[in-house]
């Protein structure tokens, strides 16, 4: 009797910052591989996660046009005028407040984003991959990014999106199982791991317990925990320290006969790159403005209200994320942002930087700490740390770990691919919902 085919799936990793997306594939180094999306000479398998909107045409021919990842990338950085330019939107899946966004007259909801950001991924897709698989396997994390986060919501938009965009059968995985997965694959004896996987918006934690046997490996998830804290946090502390006193943090403005704070929502707003797109709107700006002519440092909010006008989110991100990355490996890094009026030039200390971190650090070291007591497993009897993501490159991060299990328990992959294999191998697995995940779906 012949054996079925196996089974084919399409795991997405829609990060808060990257998108990887595999298929499993029996041919491939492991039984999967990501998919390639052409670019003239390059190819990539990293596809950021971003939008760039921008009108074309006029009157009754006009019309929005839109692209995604590198593509919106390069046409926000070649015509920054009239584009509306969204990154990290993700962090607005599980948000209950957040209703919808205008771009160019037209009110988008979550799920219309991320509906027209795989749209976009499909039209990039490198034409030899052929149809893709109807069976997607999405990672989610295990506690989503922003304040009183509701999984269901999350949840019910995911499901939308991704049936708008063809997918007939959806299943939900925790991104660290499914990188726990991926990184059993080599295993070659039993072993209970921990898995950190740290993305843009979350940090997430698995303790998984591996048995390998004639039938391959097979895994036994332990507990999961997760915050709301990476990458995108670390650097809203830069932002917050070093480029928003340039921008009128800490100034004051008159009320009548009192002076007072300038509200300090507004550079918690605009630090988060996520936030920039939401500010951009005509009351914001003109209640801005309103402080600035106030204000004892009408300079500074001057520049705020530039960073808003021109879309700045990209470029600043861009030099804020290539500081905080030579921070891995020096002890100091320059920073450096010039636009229209803004002049930012400092030096940030590997130091300093951990300072700002270090409540960050803290809620980070007790979501590793659930993890492990809701395991039941002494650290002791913790055969392997596996870390992916970014974010697990910095010394302070890295260093939780070490303090707890020693440095020869640790071990890096994939940075970026692991998760998506992971979901594109579950994908292929018979008892596919010993690993997925459902909330109580509510209606978005």
């Amino acid at each position: 009797m012949s054996k079925p085919a196996p089974v084919r799936a399409l795991g997405l990793d829609f990060g808060t910052t990257n998108t990887v997306a595999a298929l499993t594939d029996p041919t491939a180094p492991g039984g999967a591989r990501s998919i390639r999306f052409p670019d003239g000479d390059d190819v990539h398998t990293v596809f950021r996660s971003a939008l760039d909107f921008w009108p074309e045409g006029r009157g009754r021919d006009r019309r929005i046009a839109v692209e995604a990842g590198p593509w919106a990338i390069r046409h926000f950085v070649e015509n920054p005028e009239g584009s509306r330019f969204l990154q990290s939107f993700k962090t607005f899946a599980a948000s209950p407040s957040f209703r919808s966004t205008n771009v160019h007259g037209r009110s988008y909801r979550f799920e219309d984003l991320l509906a027209t950001f795989l749209g976009k991924v499909a039209d990039h897709t490198d034409p030899a991959e052929g149809a893709l698989p109807r069976r997607l396997i999405a990672g989610r994390p295990v506690a989503y990014a922003g304040a009183a986060p509701d999984p269901a919501l999350a949840e019910a938009r995911y499901d939308t999106a991704f049936t708008a965009a063809g997918f007939e059968e959806i299943h939900y995985v925790h991104e660290p199982v499914a990188a726990a997965f991926w990184f059993a694959q080599g295993l070659t004896r039993d072993a209970t791991v921990l898995v950190a996987d740290f993305g843009g918006g979350t940090s997430d934690f698995s303790v998984v317990r591996f048995t390998a046997g004639a039938d391959g490996v097979r895994a036994h998830p332990l507990a999961q925990s997760g915050v709301g804290i990476a990458g995108d946090g670390f650097d809203y502390r830069i932002i917050d320290k070093v480029v928003s006193p340039k921008l009128g943090k800490h100034s004051r403005y008159r009320s009548w006969d009192k002076w007072l704070d300038v509200p300090a929502h507004w550079f918690t707003n605009f630090a988060r790159w996520n936030q920039l797109a939401v500010m951009k709107s005509p009351e914001t700006l003109r209640e801005l403005e309103k402080l600035a002519a106030s204000a004892d440092d009408p300079t500074g909010l001057g520049r705020l209200i530039e960073m808003i006008e021109d879309d700045l989110g990209w470029p600043l991100y861009k030099a804020v994320s290539e500081a905080k990355a030579a921070l891995s490996s020096a002890e100091e890094a320059h920073l450096a942002f010039h636009h229209g009026t803004i002049h930012i030039d400092a030096t940030v200390r590997r130091t300093d930087f951990e300072s700002w971190i270090a409540d960050d650090l803290a809620r980070i070291d007790e979501a590793i700490e659930a993890a492990i007591t809701a395991s039941g497993v002494p650290p002791r009897e913790i055969d392997k740390v596996f870390l992916t993501g970014g974010t697990s490159f910095v010394p302070a991060v890295r260093r939780l770990f070490v303090s707890r299990f020693g440095e020869d328990r640790i071990e890096t992959g994939e940075q970026l691919l692991s998760i998506a294999y992971g979901l594109a191998l579950i994908g292929a697995e018979e008892d596919i919902e010993r690993w997925t995940v459902r909330e109580t779906v509510r209606a978005a």
